[in-house]
């Protein structure tokens, strides 16, 4: 796994590629301290991961990041710098992580240890015969690969998050909390458009106000107004289906 980092200030620079070469197998090929001079680079050569500052001459961190999201092959994106006031910004970007200076070791070590994981499980994707036929086939792969790697937002960090362990969502006034075996988050957006981001085949919208993970259903339990109750695995946690949706929830589900 091949690394650039972008960071303007030398004893930062060569902290992190300490904390890099001591913490994980990825490789700093190149490093650089302004952001056309990044921009120049990829547009002859890639790599996997870019350590980004925000703070950076000629072409600050979030619009080169909001730059590099439209390329078809994206690096994964981590932000490292001291501002935490654009961590929502990043998030919206699908960047890995938001690190913030000063460097926390386990912080990083943690982050690293994430990251080879992720570009590992997305490598393997990307060489399964079925996802690697043909330039459609590699388009499509990388579409699932984007929907089924969630983005979740908590206390200014982001959190990369399989769909597949996401259990439910839920729409609460202006945000949607969206629960995993042991955490909830908060989402800055309507449920319509957090469900939006999720995998089709694995996420019902079942209510207006909740979007369940089908995996995750333990128990069906019949309810008012010939309704349901859904139970779900590992959580004390209860979904309704609306009574709009009982019908397609049961061709769903083959009831």
């Amino acid at each position: 796994m091949k690394a650039i980092i972008v960071e303007d200030e030398i004893p930062a620079r060569e902290e992190l590629e300490y904390l890099i070469e001591a913490y994980s197998e990825i490789e700093v090929t190149h490093s650089f301290d302004d952001g056309l001079d990044v921009l120049k680079f990829l547009q002859e050569q890639e790599t996997d991961v870019i350590f980004l500052d925000i703070n950076i001459p000629s072409l600050n961190g979030m619009l080169l990041a909001s730059t590099i999201s439209k390329f078809i092959k994206r690096p994964y994106i981590v932000f490292t710098t001291a501002y935490k006031e654009h961590a929502v910004e990043a998030f919206e970007l699908e960047a890995f992580d938001y690190v913030l200076k000063p460097y926390d070791e386990k912080r990083i070590a943690a982050m690293l240890n994430r990251l080879e994981s992720a570009y590992k499980r997305d490598q393997t994707e990307m060489l399964s015969p079925e996802r690697s036929q043909n330039t459609r086939g590699q388009e499509e792969k990388a579409s699932v690969k984007a929907s089924t790697r969630i983005n979740l937002k908590k206390n200014d960090k982001i959190i990369v998050t399989d769909a597949n362990d996401i259990y439910y969502a839920e729409a609460s006034e202006k945000v949607t909390l969206v629960y995993t075996q042991n955490e909830v988050y908060t989402m800055q957006m309507s449920i319509s458009e957090f469900h939006s981001h999720l995998p089709e085949d694995m996420f019902y919208r079942c209510h207006r106000s909740y979007s369940v993970n089908l995996t995750k259903i333990r128990e069906i339990v019949p309810w008012f107004n010939q309704t349901y109750m859904l139970r779900l695995q590992d959580l004390n946690a209860e979904v309704p289906v609306s009574r709009s949706k009982v019908k397609e929830f049961r061709q769903i589900m083959q009831l």
